[in-house]
């Protein structure tokens, strides 16, 4: 349930099929994010997930996995 709720996000802030979004995915290689991309995925998942992610925190995550991961950890 999490997980599509994060491909969601992704979907919508990218535009994207949600077939390309998986655990593996990277954000910029594979689906071409950029740095606004970035900010934008991290404003939905705070909204959706009701969490906070420091910038520190954010740039560390490059894949669909690491977020998911960090989202799950930060609702612990």
């Amino acid at each position: 349930m999490e997980f599509e709720m994060l491909q969601k996000v992704i979907v919508e802030v990218l535009n994207v099929d949600m077939s390309e979004v998986n655990a593996e995915t990277k954000f910029k290689e594979d689906l071409g994010a950029d740095s606004l991309d970035i900010y934008q995925i991290v404003l939905g998942i705070e909204e959706a997930f009701d969490i906070e992610i420091r910038e520190e925190d954010a740039q560390t995550i490059n894949t669909v996995g690491e977020a998911f991961s960090f989202i799950q950890n930060a609702r612990d």
